[in-house]
């Protein structure tokens, strides 16, 4: 792969066959990771995955839950 300038910053072109196995888009967020002498690519996930995943937890605290800031913020 080749490191370009792109505006201010650098860029590198992802291979296609990379590209289909990771299953990105246009637009993705990508991190790259740094993982004992290799680099890792992974995919952030898309907001309509991180709100399908929300969805499962809808409604799903016990009845005799209470949700309190006052708690969550006592010393």
């Amino acid at each position: 792969m080749q490191v370009a300038k792109w505006g201010n910053s650098l860029a590198v072109r992802l291979p296609a066959h990379l590209v289909r196995e990771l299953g990105l888009k246009e637009g993705d967020q990508i991190d790259l990771l740094k993982d004992v002498g290799a680099l890792r690519v992974r995919r952030q996930p898309r907001a309509d995955e991180l709100l399908q995943g929300l969805r499962r937890f809808r409604g799903k605290l016990p009845k005799d839950a209470r949700l309190s800031r006052d708690a969550t913020h006592e010393r």
